[in-house]
Order: C-alpha cells, then sequence, then structure tokens
C-alpha cells in the first residue's frame, strides 16, 4: 500500500499566527480572553483553556481592561466598538487575507458601492466582512446570486463590489463572477480567495483522484474541512472525514493499494501525526516521515537565504509565494525583475515555483519579503564573469545615461558601456539608448571593485560584419532584400540590406521625376530593393526600387493616343517649353508655341511647376517614347507657319 501525506495539510499561516499568539500570551499568564474559539479545533481551544486561556462567546464577558484575542476569522467594527468603551487591549490575530477583505469593503461603501459577499452566510469570517458594511449582501452560490439580482428591479444597475469568503471553492466563486460580469453593468470584483486555501484544496483533489481511498483530517465544524471532503468526494469513492486517530478504522484500509491523506487549515501538528503514525504502524511505512514533514513546516528562514516557494497570487502589486512555513512569502513587483519593461503576469503564472532571496523575515507583520531580481543578481556575476571569460554575447537594458557613456543592467549587475562602444555616432545623445534592450559583450570584471565594463559596439560589428559576409556570399541579380535607408545624397539614397549599403540612384527609386531622393524616401524607412547590379571585388551594389515588371509607357499607350485630352503635371520648365507628367514615369512636352493662345516671352510667364492643368496630345513618337503636347489646341485650332513648326521639331529634338 501507498500512503501519501498532502504537503499543505495542517495550518496555514494565518491560523498558525493566531494559534502561536495565543499560546504566547497564555505562557505569558497575563489577563486575557479569547473572543469566541481561536480557529474551528476543539482540541487547540481545550489546550489554550488548560493554560488559562479561556473563550467568551459574547463581548458582555469580556472583563474590563482586560487582554483580548481577536480569532483568526475576524470580527465586525461594531465589535472593536464595544471593546474599546471596556478599554481592552487588542491582541488582533485576524488572519492578514481577511483583514485585506475587510479594507475591500469599506472602501467600496466609501465609494457609494454595495459589497457583496459570497460566502456562507452564518460562517464567522463572513459574519466578521459585513460586520464592517452598513448595507451588506451575502450570497452563498450563484444560484442565490441569480436569485438576489431577480428580486428586485435596478439591481443589475447598482455600483457592486464583489468579494469572496477566503475559503470558498473556485467553483463556487467563478460560477458567480460569470453571472456577475453577464448581468451587471457596474461591477468590481476581487478575487479573495486564500491563495494557500486554493492550493490545499487543488492537492487534495489531485491526491483523491488516485487514490482508493482518502482521509480527511480536522474539526467537524471548520468550513474550510468540510469543504476539502467535498472536493474529494467529487474524485474518490471512499472518503474519511475524522477528528482523531480514533476514529480511524485502519483495518478497513489494509486492502487498498492508494490512501491520500489531507488535513484542514484548522488541524494542527499533533493530531495529524497522530493519525500518520497510527496508520504506519498498523499498515505500513508512508511515504514520507511525519517528522520530515513537520520539520518542513515550521522551518524559519533568514535575511539572505534562497528559497523556492509556489505562487499562489498575483496582484498589481505583489507575487504571493507559499514557502511551506509558518509565514507567507511576498515578492514586491519591483523586487521581481529589473527590467521595467517586464509584465510580470507574462513571466510568472499562479501554480509556478520560484526561485528567491529573503531580504526581511517579519515576525510583527507575520511575512516573509522576497527578491527575485536579487537572487537574479548573485547568479548574475557569476553568468557575467563566465561570459567575459568565454567571449559570449549577453543581453540587458540601457538604465542610465551620462557623459562618459551609459550603464546597463545585465542579470541585475550594472555594466558600464563607454561612449565609444555604444555604437552611436560621437556627437550623438546617449538618451536615445534609456530603456532600450541591448547585445553586448562584457570586455571587463573586477568582482572585488563591483567594477563590469561591455561594449555594444563589438557585438553590432562582429554581427554586421557576418550578416555582410552572408549577403556578399548569396547576392546576384534580380535578388530582392528588405532594406533600411541608412543616408541620402543629392543623387540618391544608400540603403542597408543587412550588414552591407547599397546605392539607389535618384532615378531608380520613382517612376515620377524628383529633384532629391527625400521626396520619394526619408532615412530609417524600410524599403523594397532589388538588385542591379554587385561588384563583388569593388565591394560595390547598385540597387534598384521601380518595378520594371510595371512599365509606365504600356499604361500610357493603352490609356491614351493622339487627341487625347489629359490632366497633367507641370514638373520641369525650360526656355522652349515645359515638361509634364501624363502618367507616372511619362512625360510629354508642351512647345513655347503651345502654351498660349498669344506669344509668351518664357513658360514661366503662364505656367509654374507643379500646376495642374488639361493638355491634348498631339503626337505620340512610339520608337523614342515621347509625347507632344498643347494646351493652345484645346483654346482654339490654329494654323502654324511652317517656320514655326520646323523651329519647334529642332527644338524638341535637342531636348
Amino acid at each position: 500500500m501507498n500512503i501519501t501525506l498532502a504537503k499543505s495539510a495542517g495550518f496555514c499561516y494565518g491560523v498558525r499566527r493566531a494559534v502561536e499568539l495565543a499560546d504566547a500570551t497564555a505562557r505569558e499568564g497575563r489577563p486575557c480572553v479569547m473572543l469566541g474559539s481561536i480557529i474551528h479545533n476543539k482540541d487547540v481551544v481545550q489546550h489554550l483553556a488548560r493554560q488559562g486561556l479561556v473563550a467568551v462567546e459574547d463581548v458582555e464577558h469580556v472583563p474590563d481592561n482586560s487582554a483580548v484575542i481577536i480569532r483568526s476569522h475576524g470580527e465586525g467594527r461594531e465589535i472593536y466598538n464595544r471593546l474599546a468603551e471596556k478599554n481592552a487591549v487588542i491582541l488582533d490575530a485576524t488572519c492578514p487575507n481577511v483583514k485585506h477583505i475587510h479594507d475591500l469593503v469599506i472602501q467600496a461603501e466609501k465609494d457609494g458601492r454595495t459589497a457583496v459577499i459570497i460566502g456562507t452566510p452564518d460562517h464567522p469570517e463572513v459574519l466578521a466582512i459585513a460586520g464592517w458594511c452598513d448595507h451588506p449582501v451575502v450570497l452563498e452560490n450563484a444560484a442565490k446570486l441569480a436569485q438576489w439580482l431577480d428580486g428586485e428591479s435596478g439591481r443589475r444597475e447598482m455600483p457592486l463590489t464583489f468579494v469572496s469568503q477566503t475559503t470558498s471553492t473556485k467553483k463556487i466563486w467563478s460560477e458567480c463572477v460569470e453571472i456577475a460580469k453577464k448581468e451587471c453593468t457596474n461591477v468590481k470584483i476581487f478575487d479573495t480567495i486564500c491563495g494557500a486555501t486554493s492550493k490545499r484544496q487543488e492537492e487534495a483533489q489531485c491526491l483523491a483522484a488516485q487514490s482508493d481511498a482518502m482521509v480527511v483530517i480536522g474539526d467537524g465544524k471548520s468550513s474550510n474541512t468540510k469543504r476539502l471532503a467535498e472536493l474529494c468526494r467529487q474524485l474518490c469513492p471512499d472518503v474519511r472525514l475524522i477528528e482523531r486517530a480514533d476514529e480511524l478504522d485502519t483495518a478497513s484500509l489494509r486492502e487498498l493499494s492508494n490512501v491520500g491523506i489531507t488535513a484542514g487549515a484548522s488541524t494542527p501538528e499533533w493530531i495529524i501525526k497522530e493519525v500518520c503514525n497510527k496508520m504506519s504502524e498498523e499498515i505500513m511505512e508512508i511515504e514520507k516521515s511525519f517528522a520530515e514533514l513537520l520539520e518542513e513546516s515550521i522551518k524559519t528562514l533568514n535575511t539572505g537565504d534562497k528559497v523556492t516557494g509556489t505562487v499562489v497570487a498575483i496582484t498589481p502589486t505583489e507575487i504571493q509565494v507559499e514557502l511551506g512555513i509558518k509565514y507567507p512569502g511576498y515578492i514586491p513587483v519591483d523586487e521581481f525583475s529589473d527590467d521595467p519593461a517586464v509584465k510580470v503576469e507574462e513571466q510568472v503564472k499562479v501554480g509556478d515555483e520560484i526561485e528567491t532571496y529573503v531580504i526581511l523575515v517579519s515576525d510583527r507583520d507575520c511575512m516573509v519579503k522576497l527578491s527575485k531580481k536579487r537572487l537574479d543578481m548573485v547568479k548574475g556575476w557569476e553568468e557575467v564573469e563566465a561570459a567575459c571569460e568565454n567571449e559570449t554575447v549577453v543581453e540587458g537594458i540601457v538604465t542610465e545615461d551620462n557623459k562618459g557613456g551609459v550603464v546597463v543592467s545585465v542579470k541585475g549587475v550594472r555594466v558600464f558601456v563607454p561612449a565609444s562602444q555604444t555604437g552611436l555616432p560621437r556627437e550623438a545623445e546617449m538618451t536615445q539608448l534609456l530603456k532600450q534592450k541591448v547585445r553586448l559583450m562584457i570586455t571587463e570584471v573586477n568582482r572585488a571593485r563591483r567594477r563590469v565594463v561591455g561594449s555594444i559596439s563589438k557585438v553590432t560589428r562582429a554581427e554586421r560584419a557576418a550578416a555582410a559576409e552572408k549577403v556578399w556570399a548569396d547576392i546576384e541579380e534580380g535578388k530582392r532584400y528588405s532594406g533600411i535607408v541608412k543616408s541620402l545624397t543629392s543623387y540618391g539614397a544608400f540603403v542597408d540590406i543587412g550588414g552591407v549599403d547599397g546605392m539607389v540612384h535618384i532615378s531608380e527609386l520613382s517612376w515620377s521625376r524628383i529633384k532629391h531622393p527625400s521626396e520619394a524616401v526619408s532615412v530609417g524607412d524600410n524599403i523594397e530593393v532589388y538588385v542591379i547590379s554587385a561588384d563583388k571585388e569593388k565591394k560595390k551594389i547598385s540597387l534598384g526600387v521601380k518595378d520594371h515588371a510595371e512599365d509606365p509607357w504600356a499604361k500610357f499607350t493603352a490609356a491614351y493616343e493622339i487627341g487625347s485630352v489629359a490632366e497633367v503635371k507641370v514638373v520641369k520648365l525650360m526656355d522652349f517649353g515645359a515638361f509634364a507628367e501624363i502618367v507616372p514615369g511619362v512625360d510629354g512636352l508642351i512647345h513655347i508655341s503651345q502654351i498660349a493662345d498669344h506669344r509668351i516671352e518664357k513658360p514661366g510667364d503662364v505656367l509654374a511647376e507643379g500646376q495642374t492643368v488639361a493638355a491634348k496630345i498631339t503626337d505620340i513618337d512610339m520608337e523614342k517614347k515621347k509625347v507632344s503636347l498643347s494646351i493652345r489646341a484645346l483654346i482654339e485650332v490654329v494654323e502654324e507657319p511652317a517656320e514655326e513648326a520646323a523651329e519647334e521639331a529642332a527644338e524638341e529634338t535637342e531636348a
């Protein structure tokens, strides 16, 4: 037989905190009472009573000027007020997770919202949460929520804030959230189910699915213990809920192959030990000794320790980590990574194991503050030293700039990159690199002085050289590349096609007539180019952008013929006339004699570059691909003298 004890069996940190506070108070011998049972476990309550710490069920029974322990379930506002009237010294053992819910519902009512509490209406925790509201709505499940929404018109439009009892099940909560999102128009939803509770329930169900029988240890009055049993029964045919070892019939377990054991959050270690010992003595050895499990549950941590835990909750400000000890662990978001662009929810999920570094253990606040960033930095020094020795490339985020260069954070280690090694031009501003992810090589490490120097340009030069070698090996006429415009001159544009620059002549940038490359492209543009020619010896590449498959002359002749009228754009003025674009890539000449119905001194007297005019196509030279245009022909028909026509033909030939 295989007997398995769930890792999360026994006290959660909130219950452990409350019991330890009560136990310490009892040992001090100071006058003190507990307001209600400190937890749902009669053995613990009886143990404290034997030490002189008794429980009272009502504030009226709390002696004046006495110390009083508020149980882990918490209490409502009225109880605190009544205790203040008695001058009671309050020792507050309310679970931090429950306190958080109190804050949420208090804020909700301040904002004019109605708090909707999903949980068992008569449970002490739920009563305490409701006790901080003037008009709380307590609903047990999705069916009750639907019934409440239907009960009165206008409830679906009310501003509602949803919270959950910490020990509720994910199923109940998810069903309620689904209804709220579908039917309510103004809701705020806070998932306040305790991460430790969820983990305990998931572990129990996983164990139940693999077991022939499940033993659930806990007080029958405990809500979370009863829920554990309910969840296990969904997956295991034989579930036994017991409070003590003497209730367990071990004889009936002898023929089973796999038995699982779990325990509620209010079950002390000594009761779990009794059950485990009874089963191990009478049946066989347990998978892991209880002594080992107990040691794990009460182990303490110190600042500087490395510890591995399980992520149980993620909020906008912190990551909650279950460490298997009496206190929960928290990683503030700013201690998760040194990369400000990192989104925590994309890097880690609930249920993930995470290794961290302990930066604070607070007994007063019952928590352990953790840092993943600092652990990464410790590991980072080792990686940085190895990268320097092996000349490997590392990545980092630029976090600072100064006159001398920039600082790059690599695995939490500050690496200085001199300005000459940033890859930027001499006069460039270093600020443009801030918050950028860069690749660099480590050139110097002095751990004693905590000095690390790196080079970005060393990487870019090496990568560019490797890329250039590949380009020259594969380049051929007609091959297409996606390139980036690096610079412009009066005669063309230089384009980086992956480590090598090629030149696109101005005539190859556009079918239209342009005066400067900036009319077609800008520095930084990503453009498609093709190779016109490549001289591997002289390392020169001529590139083109115009698609010669799209022949402008073919487009022109398909759309126009002699006698057609076209809207043309004046692109250049000459002494003898004006050139005008008919379609991109095809210009026609408007001779000076064809610009107006009267003699003009120069084309600029009537036309301006960029002007659009209507002109008639008077001639098309298919062989020379030349077109003659006339504006005058659209004004009136004029017979040209023979000598004037001869003069026009001679000038057009010169052009």
